[in-house]
């Protein structure tokens, strides 16, 4: 789109929205960017009216969607239900995320990695693998920078590795990567998309413009994620811990193998992985197949993923006292997360607990049944944990505050045991996110 003299509103200012808004100004753009919350003494909207940038707070104003705009740029988080998104929408006016925006500027070829859960490590992953390659990759999107920040730097030359979120998908029209990844689907953020079938055919928008010079990178053990490949013009190369594939990237004998265009390249026995846990092994398969795909060798995909333990937050191991493992697996907002850090170890002394949406988590008791010790619950879904492990059978208490819960955790937890805080929901009920969580957490197990 040319966006020279084009009147542009940037709905929610936060980081994406002000990349974004910086991005189109730059490219000749009238944009307006307006949010909800009083942005008087807010630095980023400081720095965007230095620009020249128009920057509205305080609400939505009567006119704030009009007519001569020519496209709406919205925060991923903003539901499609509000106000000015309805009227954009029932004008014809393109509504669209900051994703979308920074893909029309890019030069470089495009690698989008979605999934319920993994997203965060398995771009990592791919990141060091081409880094590793020697094959230049800038990493954005969903993680560290917001794509529009890197847009117009990178080069033909180079890949753009980008984490992706389904509210970032759901706001997208012409984009297309080269290469696109779904590790995996289970019910999440149905407060936000209403059904699950909604959240999923929002991940399933990464593969909408693919076309035979693409490529697809799918979970070959999910039913859901195998269901993408359906009528897909995209060449389709499949990961899978559990099975053994003509093509894809698969384990066999307890070693890694990938077989792409006909040839078969072992990578690395599985016990040499450096992560931890079956969702790990997961991780490495599908950065193995990305970067494969995106042209890394056989050798810098495995000394990667020898050598990776893993990022801050999720499942990241944090000190050993007394005999005693303590991990931090603050990012793990839902029950398939938590499951997947929680099956990682045979012994777990649980924190968990936050945010309440109103889940059950049942899920959990047969988990909870073969590999939870004992379970400090927090936050306003504590009481739901305490009858999940009544339900399973383990004994289970109540803390007032993260730091508590650490404390009475290390007294239940006996050599050989692992401290976990995994806790299956949302941060925000006690903490501003799940970064400052876990961080609290780090601390209070080094002042045990």
């Amino acid at each position: 789109m040319e966006y020279t003299e084009k009147k542009v509103l940037v709905l929610g200012l936060a980081r994406s929205g002000a990349a974004a808004a910086r991005l189109l100004h730059h490219n000749g753009a009238e944009v307006t960017v307006n949010d909800q919350k009083d942005l008087s003494d807010d630095p980023l909207a400081a720095e965007l009216q230095a620009l020249g940038i128009e920057v509205i707070g305080g609400g939505h104003p009567e006119g704030i969607v009009h007519p001569g705009l020519a496209l709406v740029v919205k925060n991923p988080g903003i539901p499609y239900k509000a106000a000015p998104v309805r009227q954009a929408l029932e004008l014809g006016i393109p509504v669209v995320t900051e994703v979308e925006v920074a893909y029309g500027f890019s030069k470089a070829p495009l690698i989008g990695i979605t999934g319920s859960n993994g997203k965060t490590t398995t771009t990592t992953l791919v990141g060091k693998m081409l880094e590793a390659a020697d094959l230049k990759p800038v990493v954005a999107g969903n993680i560290g920078l917001a794509l529009s920040e890197v847009a117009e730097s990178v080069t033909a030359d180079q890949w753009l590795v980008a984490e992706l979120s389904s509210f970032q998908l759901m706001g997208t029209r012409a984009f297309r990567p080269k290469i696109g990844a779904l590790l995996n689907l289970s019910p999440a953020h149905l407060d936000y998309h209403g059904t699950y079938e909604e959240y999923r055919d929002a991940k399933y928008r990464l593969f909408a413009n693919l076309g035979p010079s693409d490529i697809a990178v799918l979970n070959w053990d999910q039913e859901d994620v195998r269901a993408a490949a359906k009528g897909m013009q995209a060449r389709v190369v499949p990961f899978s811990a559990s099975e053994v594939l003509e093509e894809g990237v698969f384990v066999k004998d307890g070693h890694i193998h990938a077989i792409l265009n006909g040839k078969n390249v072992p990578l690395l026995p599985v016990a040499e992985v450096g992560l931890a846990g079956e969702h790990n092994l997961q991780n490495v398969l599908a950065a193995a197949a990305i970067s494969l795909a995106a042209g890394a060798s056989a050798d810098a995909i495995a000394e990667v993923a020898r050598t990776f333990r893993g990022v801050e937050h999720r499942t990241e191991y944090v000190t050993t006292k007394n005999g005693v493992d303590f991990y931090n697996d603050s990012k793990a907002t839902n029950a398939a997360a938590a499951t997947q850090a929680i099956t990682a170890f045979p012994s777990v002394v649980l924190i968990a607990g936050g945010l309440d949406r109103g889940m059950d988590f049942q899920e959990l008791v047969p988990v909870f049944q073969k590999h939870v010790k004992h379970v400090v619950a927090i936050g306003q879904a504590a009481e739901r944990f305490l009858n999940v492990a009544n339900l399973a059978g383990k004994t289970a208490e109540k803390a007032d505050s993260l730091e508590t819960a650490v404390q009475l955790a290390a007294l239940r937890a006996e050599a050989g045991d692992t401290v976990l805080l995994s806790p299956a929901c949302a941060s925000w009920d006690m903490f501003g996110s799940f970064e400052e969580r876990g961080s609290m957490f780090k601390k209070a197990v080094h002042t045990l």
